[in-house]
Formats: C-alpha cells, structure tokens, sequence
C-alpha cells in the first residue's frame, strides 16, 4: 500500500514529520517498508508562461522563446521541444538552478543564440512520464512566477506500507486517516460526501442468485457522460502517488473512490447490457475476455457478474472486455458490492492474475460502505464528466452479523504487564471506532464493519497495547528468569544430531513442507496424498510423507550448479493420512550422499559413493542400539538395493539407491544413495550403566559356520545372541569366505566370541557348555560348524 502523506493530511494531520510518522506506523503494526519524496531534488525551477516562438535562424529543429519567469523582465530561451507554443505554462530552470543528476544551469549560446535558462520537461525533472513528447505542460491557471516544487506539491513523501492480511481497514487514506488519528489523538476529518440529486428516471435492477457470497449489490445509472473528459490534475497526481497508472476519467474515478474509501468499484457501459445484473456463480466451462487481454474458462468456484445474456466480470477480480467504458460512452452503470472474502481469495492464484480490488476484496471490505462509495463516485462523474443520475438500486443478501467482545481490565493488566487506567483505555477504544461500553469488569465494544479482525478479547488488548504503545510499557515489566529444562538421560541433545551430522560431511538443507503431487505419486506411490484447500502454488499442492521429493529437488539445483559431490541432510516433519480420515505428522531425519565417497584428494583413490558408505554413516547414528538391516522394497529405490532400518524388531526407517527409473525421469547422471529414520529413535540413548572391570583375562574363541549363501550375518548372530549366559561379552563376524572347498551355493562366515568372567579365570570346563549352546542354535538355522 503506497500513500501520499499530502493526501493523507486532508483527513487526519497528525503534525509530524515524515520520519517521526513512519516509526509511529511501524510500532503500531503497520510496517514501513519505504519513504520517498514525490520528485528527486532539484532547485531553481519555476512556473513560466511561453510569450513569444521564433524559430531558431541557425538551426532547423530549435526555437527561441521569450518567457515570463515572474522575474519582471521577459527571459529568452533557446528550446528543442516540438510542443513548444506560445500561451502554455511550464516548468523553467532558471541560471543557477541544479535539476536531478547535480546538472546545473547556466546561461550559454545555442548556434548564436543566447539562451538564459531551460524549459524543462518530465523527465528533465525526474517526475513521472506524463505520455508527452516536449515538455511539461502544466495547467493555465498555474501562477507564473511560483516555485515548481512548491505548485506541485514535490516535497511530498510516499509511504510504502507492509500491511498485514488482517489489516485490511488501512488499505485506504480513510482507514491510514482513522488509524493516524487514534494513535496520535489529531482529529479524523471524514471525506464530506455530497448526495447527488435524481434527475434521470433510468435504473439498472440488480439480483444476488448467490446470497452466501454477495451480501450487498448497488447500481446507479448515469446517463449522457462524457467519457472522453481528461482527469483533472489533481486526482491523476494522487492516483500516481500511490502507485495507480491514470487510464481515462470513468476508470480513474473507480480507483480514486477506492484509494480514497476502501470500497472497489467498477463502472459498466449502460448500453453494452442486457436486462438485470446479477450476482451468480460461473458455470463449468463458461469463458471471460477480461480486461487484461486474457480469455479464462470459468469454473464454478467463480463469482461473477452477468447480465441475461452472460458473464461480464470476474467478481471482486477483473472486470470483462464486453462491457468496459471506452471514450464513446454514453450512458454508466456504476456498480458497489460486498463479497465474502472466502469466495474471492485464492482467485488470483487459480487464475494467474489479481488486481488491487481482489487484493481488498479477499482480506475483507467494510459491509457498510457500499452506498457512501456510490454516492463519492457520483459526485466525481457529474463533476468531471457531467451528466444526470439516476437512483440507486440496492440487493441485499447475507451480511455479517454485529460481533460484540468484551475486555476485562484486569486481563489487560496482566497481559501487557502495565496498569492503563480505565478512561485511557476507554479513550484508546473510542479513537478506534469501537463503541466502547463499560461493564462490571472492563468493558464491551461492537466490532465495526471495516475490523473483521477484532473477534476475542486478545485482539482489544492487542489494539490497546499498540496505540498506548509498546515503547510506552517499562522494560523491567517484560523481563524474568528462565529455567533450563534439564534432558533425560536417555534422550540426546537435538544439537549433538546437528553436529554429528556434519561431522560426517553432510550440510543441512530446509525445504518445503508442500510438495509437487508428482513426488508423492513416484517416491511415495501415495494415490491420496494430503491436499491442500489453498496451496502456495500449483507445484506446492499437498503435503509430503517423505523427504526425498526435497532431497532430490536440491541435488538437481546442486548438479544445475557445478556441484558433482553432494552429502544433504534434513530434519522436518512429515504428513501422512490414514484409512479413517485421521492425520499424523512425525519427524524424521533424511539424508542423501551423491558422488564421491571423499572429496577430491591426493592421498586416496578417487571412488563412487556405495550402500555400505551410507549405512556406515547410519549405525553411527544407532551406535549402541540393537540396530538392524532387512531387505525390503521401497516404492522410491532400486529393487536390490534397498534395506529397511530395524531397532528392537521395529522398522523406524529406510536406505537405499534411488530407483533407476527416476534417475531417467529426474535427469540424474548417477545414482544418489537416500536413508530416512525417525528422529525419535536417533535421539534416544540407553541409560549409561556402569559396571567394574574384571581383574581376569578373556578368553576368545572363534568359530567358522557354513551356510547357504541366502542367509544374512544378522539372522547368523542372533541365533548366537539366543544363548544367554553371564559369561558372553562380545559376538562379532570377523571373516567371511566364499570358493573352494564349499558346497556349491554355500558360504563361510568366521566369527569371534569374547567370553570373560568377574570373579575367576575361565577354564575349558566353563567355556565349552556355551560354545556348544551356539553351535547349537546356529545350526537350527541352518548354519552348520565348519569341519
């Protein structure tokens, strides 16, 4: 939202500086992105009037002017501008002055001809383009003689304001105006709208077919206008200033009222209609030529504005090519309407355009200020366009109903931590438009139409906090101690992962929870993956169950990039959707390693990232947990090459190779190595237990297994583990064999068992009952002692 501060003070003067204004907004909630004044300096530049015009005898594209500067004598000019004639006032930059660029003026000859100053146009000034090739014609009853900057008012700052989506009662001067002056206590001067009187019998009916999205719809008939009238200065000046491009009179009005008031309109040609206007939802398939030169296929979502014949307007959005006022029109139609902001956000996302009329319509527009909008317009119209008014035709569907909140004082007291007497606070309300009413124990306020915000007793102490202001409460009252909250010992900390992480190679990487359905569908094989109502975008449309759709969007930007060794790494949340409609979300940790198994070096042979590269990095992460690795298939990996996680028999993740057929799909030169765990199993930890170390010596023994090539060492060492004894401290496979003097099919697996006792030195008689226990449970399954 762009303001001008002039424009501003015609309704609230708060008697502040630019600066002093733009920190007051800014502690009040309404952010100050930006401050400029309306034109770049420059000094020496007056109002002239063009006496004479003699063409230049030396030069064919010059004239010499003589101009009245208001210095008492006629000042000659040597001028370029093919606009130049006598009788029009412009800007003239008299010796001396110093125009934007630090270029100054000085008296010179031109091919002879002696040349006292300069006749200056826009862009020799820095002020907007007004569409002139010459120079800048101002009006004729612009005194001669007065400084420029002061005539136009160049001194003026534009504010650039951030206003927040719940704010949408500052998206006028009327509502900046109104807010100004309950922050400073100015008096709040309201625009005087004049009721313009009936002299045409012509109306236009109107009817709302869709009550729950249009609650209230006005027309008024204008007959006989002159379109092609020129905007006046003074409102194409405030149009410019707050960002809006002048277009022609009818549709400079519309945004003027709606700068001015808050309330969008738009302006029909009365003659371009057929019967009633009505409010309706689109129908599937029906088409709009809009006013942007785009032709969009309505869906039933859509509100729009229709005449019997069909569409005319996109509503609250982008009015229709069919009906717009061009400079033959005759007769208008001016239309003001409340819509439900439900019904207009999200529109200018699914339809790729917006408009500063969507913008107020989709954060909520005052539902009574319809018929005041009508009236302003139609004093503009008959004003610069002449012409005779008819009267207003109103419909009225659902409104919002009146919303009464109360405040308690004490709640007040203990929120801010300042004690506000109770006539302050009474006062604050009152400058906001509330109404307040003292009950009991505080008071009660009716929200007004333009505060859709104001709904529970947090937002009247949020408002009382803002204007009494937040610089205002003492510092000593927001100050106290905090507790560390102390972390159970079988929890680690969330920054020993970080940083454990990183020490292995990998860089944390943030993506977006809303993902591209497509991800879903290939790394997820989810057919119902969570929608949202209102995404970012089309490619942010649900919500992810996995991490990998982001992991790899970063690789390809990595790769895009020159980057050809990747190690990532994300800890968020994912979403997932059960059969009964419930939710769930958990964390998890993600990880992906592309490239190289090291980064370039001297020292060793340069290799291909692996499966067990990753899985090292893995049970790292589970070191001291009963981890495990199944083979299993995953929707997103290589058929062969994928392993579920298992900690205690319970799956808590994945690793594996990205599957082949979306390194095609992906553009992925070689395969990335991915793994997923939940974060609750990573931050778990056993409970230390210390024990004291035997004074005895261990006693090893190694034992050599023959089993089938299927069978994997962790279904060999469980077996072993079965065997429970005092004695066992260590069960570890040191050697693995595959060749000669082995069945066909068939491998050896050599394993070392530490064996060690606290009170004695172990002996044969103690050790080979349990040897013999393992050996025993090896081979029920399957694995048989090597002769």
């Amino acid at each position: 939202m762009q303001f001008s501060y002039t424009w501003l003070k015609t309704q609230a003067n708060p008697n502040l500086s630019p600066e002093q204004l733009a920190h007051l907004l800014t502690m009040a909630g309404l952010e100050v992105e930006e401050t400029e004044t309306a034109a770049p300096a420059f000094s020496g530049v007056v109002v002239a009037e063009v006496k004479s015009v003699e063409k230049h005898p030396d030069a064919d594209r010059l004239n010499v002017t003589r101009v009245d500067a208001g210095t008492g004598e006629l000042i000659q000019i040597v001028c370029g501008a093919p606009n130049v004639q006598t009788g029009m006032k412009v800007p003239c930059a008299l010796p001396g002055a110093v125009l934007p660029g630090n270029f100054k003026i000085k008296p010179t000859k031109m091919r002879g001809a002696e040349s006292n100053g300069m006749l200056c146009s826009t862009d020799e000034l820095g002020l907007p383009d007004d569409g002139v090739n010459g120079l800048h014609a101002l009006s004729a009853d612009a005194p001669v003689g007065q400084n420029l900057r002061d005539y136009l008012d160049l001194d003026d700052t534009l504010f650039t304001l951030k206003i927040t989506p719940n704010r949408a009662d500052c998206l006028s001067i009327k509502g900046l105006a109104r807010e100004v002056a309950a922050l400073t206590g100015c008096t709040f001067r309201q625009p005087e709208i004049q009721t313009a009187s009936v002299q045409s019998a012509k109306t236009q009916p109107v009817r709302i077919d869709a009550p729950e999205d249009c609650g209230r719809f006005i027309s008024r008939v204008i007959e006989n206008v002159n379109a092609a009238a020129p905007t006046p200065a003074w409102m194409r000046q405030r149009l410019e200033r707050s960002g809006v491009r002048s277009i022609s009179a009818l549709v400079d009005i519309g945004n003027y009222v709606m700068l001015e008031l808050g309330q969008p309109m738009h302006v029909f040609d009365a003659d371009k209609l057929v019967g009633s206007l009505i409010v309706r939802r689109a129908k599937e398939g029906e088409t709009l030529a809009c006013l942007n030169e785009k032709t969009v296929s309505l869906s039933e979502n859509t509100l729009v504005i229709a005449d019997e014949k069909g569409a005319l307007s996109m509503a609250g959005l982008m009015g229709g090519e069919a009906s717009a006022v061009s400079d033959g029109t005759r007769n208008i139609v001016l239309e003001a309407a409340w819509f439900a902001p439900e019904i207009i956000a999200g529109k200018s996302r699914q339809y790729g355009f917006g408009s500063d009329s969507s913008f107020r319509f989709e954060r909520g527009v005052d539902y009574t200020l319809q018929a005041d909008a009508v009236d302003r317009a139609t004093e503009l119209v008959l004003q610069i366009c002449g012409g005779t008014a008819g009267e207003t035709v109103e419909a009225v569907g659902r409104l919002p109903s009146e919303k009464r909140v109360s405040v308690r004082l004490a709640r007040v007291e203990k929120l801010l931590g300042v004690a506000i007497p109770a006539a302050q606070i009474e006062t604050i309300l009152q400058r906001l438009g509330l109404n307040p009413v003292a009950v009991s124990d505080g008071f009660e306020v009716t929200a007004p139409g333009f505060r859709f915000d104001i709904e529970i007793e947090a937002d009247l102490i949020e408002e009382i906090g803002r204007v009494y202001g937040y610089e205002n409460i003492p510092d000593d009252a927001t100050s106290g101690r905090l507790k560390m909250i102390r972390l159970p010992e079988t929890r680690r900390s969330r920054f020993a992962l970080y940083n454990e992480m990183a020490a292995r190679g990998y860089r944390e990487v943030v993506s977006y929870a809303f993902v591209n359905e497509q991800w879903e569908t290939d790394f997820a094989a989810s057919a119902d993956p969570i929608r949202l109502q209102n995404p970012l975008a089309a490619q942010y449309a649900v919500m992810r169950s996995t991490l990998i759709g982001g992991l790899v969007e970063i690789l390809q930007n990595n790769l895009n990039r020159k980057q050809n060794r990747v190690r990532i790494f994300e800890i968020a949340r994912v979403f997932r959707k059960h059969s009964d409609g419930s939710f769930e979300q958990t964390e998890r940790l993600g990880g992906l390693v592309y490239g190289s198994a090291a980064p370039e070096q001297w020292g060793e042979k340069a290799r291909a990232a692996d499966f067990y590269d990753v899985k090292a990095d893995v049970e790292q992460l589970l070191s001291g947990k009963n981890a495990a690795f199944a083979k299993a298939a995953h929707p997103a990996l290589h058929p062969g090459r994928t392993a579920e996680i298992l900690l205690d028999g319970r799956t808590v993740g994945f690793i594996g190779e990205l599957h082949p057929q979306w390194l095609q799909k992906y553009d992925l030169p070689q395969a990335p190595l991915v793994f997923e765990i939940d974060t609750a199993a990573v931050l778990a930890r056993d409970k230390t237990v210390y024990r004291p170390v035997s004074k005895f010596q261990p006693a090893r023994r190694d034992l050599a297994f023959v089993m089938p090539e299927a069978m994997t060492h962790d279904q060999l060492l469980t077996a072993l583990r079965s065997v429970k004894s005092p004695l066992i401290q260590e069960i570890e496979v040191f050697d693995v064999y595959r060749g000669a003097g082995l069945p066909e099919g068939a491998k050896s697996m050599a394993v070392k068992v530490l064996l060690q006792d606290m009170d004695a030195t172990l002996t044969d008689e103690a050790v080979e009952p349990v040897m013999a226990k393992m050996v025993e449970a090896a081979a029920a399954t399957g694995a048989q002692l090597r002769g």
